[in-house]
């Protein structure tokens, strides 16, 4: 996901505590967001916010996420965020985070992490299998 020239990230508020982010949430977009976020959770207007919109992300975006999460506790509010995009979720878990988010693992491990059923045909190590 790259960044293109001169988009900016935005976060909606919609009905009661539901906002959603549009836009990359890259280095270049976060500060703006981080007080409009923190405004909405101070004002009980964040108690989940959507990440469908997202179209890029980096280090900083998962760093805004924890943060605001972060705020939402200090000011005794829930948070959740809603459909997360794979390339966040990989950079939570990467940083061991992820524990902090309520991440739905509906991906598939790596195949190296895959461990086989009962019953499953194995290749012998340094073969290759081919169906």
């Amino acid at each position: 996901m790259r960044e293109a020239p001169h988009e900016r990230a935005v976060l909606e508020v919609h009905e009661a505590q539901h906002c959603r982010v549009t836009g990359p949430l890259v280095f270049s977009t976060v500060t703006a967001l981080l007080s409009v976020g923190n405004a909405a959770i101070a004002a009980d207007r964040a108690g989940v916010i959507d990440l469908g919109g997202v179209t890029a992300s980096d280090s900083s975006g998962l760093a805004l996420l924890v943060e605001w999460l972060s705020v939402a506790r200090s000011a005794g509010r829930q948070l959740r965020y809603e459909n997360m995009p794979p390339q966040l979720q990989q950079l939570a878990r990467l940083s061991e985070v992820e524990d902090l988010f309520d991440i739905d693992h509906g991906f598939a491990p790596a195949p190296e992490a895959a461990t086989p059923g009962p019953g499953a045909a194995t290749a012998p190590a340094g073969s290759s299998r081919h169906v």
